[in-house]
């Protein structure tokens, strides 16, 4: 028995499936793993100093919306 007994633990989960239901806990999870990915692979690319795949992405966005301006 004690603070950590499995009794406390189901009925901590209870309390939160109740309050924020199962489909936002479902989503919650899935973006916690997707950040915790894009955490891993930017530590990875930091050290080998080739550009994140985001920042490709999202400097070909701009070269598109923005033509008339050079890129760096």
């Amino acid at each position: 028995m004690g603070i950590f007994d499995w009794k406390h633990w189901l009925v901590l989960l209870l309390v939160v499936l109740v309050l924020f239901g199962g489909k936002r806990l479902k989503s919650l999870g899935a973006d916690l793993g997707e950040s915790i990915r894009a955490l891993r692979r930017s530590l990875a690319t930091e050290g080998k100093g080739e550009p994140h795949p985001a920042e490709v992405d999202s400097a070909a966005c701009i070269a598109q919306q923005n033509p008339s301006q050079p890129r760096p």
